[in-house]
């Protein structure tokens, strides 16, 4: 496994990654399609944020993107492809993002999760503070997940 930088010319791939990834919990047809913008990752996510990719055997099986602010980090995505679902990216990105804000002085992490990958952040020890509204759609509540980070 190696992680690294995402190039901006990988946001094709990376946004067919994130759609496979949320089609993989069984989501219709029009949910994703009513999602498929805010899946999109377009080469400015790529060049104004922070964006990790995991690779395997040359193949990049997930990512995850950081929006950075003072000592605050929102978690923007973090997408498994289908096939690597269970088999550690998931959690070797995690711990990446963590070194990595640790170094920025990051003190609060934030995810905005999907119901579905709520256990995985808990299980890395983030904790649910609430709810946030989705920005696809107005009457569904996403869970508001946080770790805070000690110095």
């Amino acid at each position: 496994m190696n992680i690294r930088k995402a190039k901006i010319d990988e946001a094709g791939y990376l946004s067919d990654l994130s759609f496979r990834s949320k089609a993989y919990w069984g989501y219709s047809d029009d949910f994703m399609e009513a999602c498929r913008e805010v899946l999109t990752v377009s080469p400015d996510d790529i060049s104004s944020s922070l964006v990790f990719v995991i690779e395997d055997g040359g193949t990049i099986k997930g990512f995850i993107g950081l929006e950075l602010e003072n000592d605050f980090c929102l978690v923007s995505n973090l997408f498994i492809d289908p096939d690597g679902i269970g088999k550690g990216y998931g959690r070797a990105l995690w711990q990446h993002m963590l070194e990595v804000v640790k170094g920025l002085n990051v003190r609060t992490v934030q995810i905005h999760s999907d119901p579905h990958a709520e256990k995985f952040y808990l299980a890395m020890g983030a904790k649910r503070i609430g709810e946030v509204e989705s920005n696809v759609f107005e009457d569904r509540k996403l869970p508001l997940m946080e770790v805070e980070l000690i110095r």
